[in-house]
């Protein structure tokens, strides 16, 4: 039931195998890379306690030993204290050049592992295992690394691409429900951008997807996969497509901020609302119909998810304070905030020319539903 996909990057390109099992077949796959038979691994307590011996031993299978430093759980770890942690222990591991990094966990550890590879030693390899839904299709996918400051998300990163991506899809068993639909709003995001067949079958394939069925998952995060390396094949430093990738996430990223980037509101259920309020601007501007809102909303509340402001528990700021938030985003270009915005579900574009009055119109509106 695996599948691969091929990121074609000249001079860096590397495969993502999705499918379930490939923790156990860590060691055959990541073994080709080695230059030495061990690995470095970075990692969370929640998911080392659940799936670290389990990848020990894909690795013991083919003679590689690990040595593992499992940081504490949460969005709060993606900061300059831990990368100088995480940093110091990889020095104190001697990791040099040649040798390879292991991301072990969701979009936390890999972007902040990605990063500390990519300063260590002015950068050395590492791989992606990612194991939460949203990092399957997105973040473990197209190089962005980074951790958070307190000006915003991921101000401070760099672009470091990995040399190979393993998407057990099985240890997506062990996400809790919401965790698990946090990701759905990133595959959810696939379909509205540039897909619309693959939204038709997320809408019929959805709640098989949610209850656990195995080939639908491996499908789903393949295509997400797929339309993700495409963009990022064609603009890796996000000069121009990649941005596309963006959609619900000016509004997301000011929404984890109002939020205090806790438990109040996760990534993914930040980019569903997001996604949500995009397409009512682009509704309100005469972009797309009034239907392609609608059938955003309906599907992403047939899935038990969030789907607007009145669904973040506790209070909000104003709808001028939340644009104001937005104004932080790393999407702004000369001042100007750019927000992607969509002809109708799967034709989605970037645009600088977004009236604030539309802006402030919908979130007034939506903080008032």
């Amino acid at each position: 039931m695996t599948e691969t996909v091929h990121v074609d990057l000249p001079g860096r390109a590397y495969d993502i195998h999705i499918g379930p099992g490939l923790l156990a077949r860590a060691g055959a796959l990541v073994g080709p890379l080695l230059r030495r038979p061990r690995v470095a691994v970075l990692t969370d307590e929640t998911v080392g306690a659940l799936h670290l011996e389990g990848l020990r031993a894909g690795m013991a299978a083919q003679g590689i030993t690990v040595e593992a430093l499992a940081l504490p759980p949460g969005e709060a770890t993606k900061c300059w204290a831990e990368l100088e942690r995480c940093v110091g222990w990889l020095l104190d591991q001697r990791v040099e050049r040649g040798d390879i990094v292991v991301a072990l966990g969701g979009g936390v550890i890999g972007d902040l592992a990605g990063f500390a590879a990519a300063i260590l030693r002015r950068g050395v390899r590492f791989v992606q295992i990612p194991t939460s839904l949203l990092a399957q299709v997105d973040s473990s996918v197209g190089g962005k690394t980074g951790i958070n400051t307190s000006h915003g998300k991921n101000l401070v990163g760099a672009f470091h691409q990995p040399s190979l991506v393993l998407a057990d899809t099985a240890v997506l068993g062990t996400l809790a429900p919401r965790d698990f639909l946090a990701g759905y709003g990133e595959v959810v995001k696939y379909g509205l951008l540039g897909d619309a067949a693959f939204f038709d079958w997320l809408e019929a394939q959805g709640p098989a997807l949610a209850a656990g069925d195995p080939q639908a998952r491996v499908q789903a995060v393949k295509r997400s996969v797929q339309m993700k390396a495409d963009i990022v094949m064609r603009d890796e430093t996000e000069q121009g497509d990649r941005a596309l990738l963006n959609l619900g996430h000016t509004f997301c990223h000011a929404l984890e901020a109002a939020t205090g980037y806790g438990d109040r509101l996760l990534h993914g259920e930040g980019v569903a609302i997001g996604c949500a309020l995009a397409f009512e601007v682009s509704a309100r501007m005469g972009l797309c119909s009034q239907e392609d809102p609608s059938r955003v909303r309906a599907h992403l509340r047939t899935m038990g998810m969030k789907t607007d402001l009145a669904d973040i528990e506790g209070d909000l700021p104003g709808a001028e304070a939340l644009l104001d938030l937005m104004g932080q985003d790393k999407k702004v270009v000369d001042g100007q905030l750019r927000f992607v915005l969509a002809r109708g579900i799967g034709q989605a574009f970037v645009t600088g020319d977004v009236p604030r009055d539309a802006v402030l119109s919908v979130l007034r509106d939506a903080r008032d539903r």
